[in-house]
């Protein structure tokens, strides 16, 4: 009857020990588990930002920027530097000046 203690005992320890393992490889499933709800949550997301994009794309309105042009102060062919009517005045740069050399 001595062995029966020492059998108990170490029943108690293989217990204890698959315990541990099974506790830790259900750790391990579940982190696993939540890793690929995340990454297929992250690409559900990326989907729905570029179809909301898609969706709501913003296009130039050519037709209303070309008629704001030709009625515009200058006319088409302005810019910042010269009107309809060209270069005028002191942006000529045939002059000697820091621009003209």
């Amino acid at each position: 009857m001595p062995a029966a203690p020492a059998i108990a005992a170490a029943a108690a320890v293989v217990g204890t020990a698959y315990s541990v393992y099974s506790g830790e490889k259900n750790a391990s499933q579940q982190k696993k588990a939540q890793q690929q709800a995340k990454k297929a949550a992250d690409a559900q997301a990326l989907q729905a930002e570029q179809d909301f994009n898609r969706a709501n794309a913003k296009k130039a309105n050519v037709g209303t920027l070309l008629t704001q042009a030709q009625q515009g102060p200058a006319g088409l062919g302005s810019t910042m530097l010269t009107g309809s009517g060209g270069v005028q005045g002191g942006l000529n740069l045939g002059k000697n000046s820091l621009l003209g050399q």
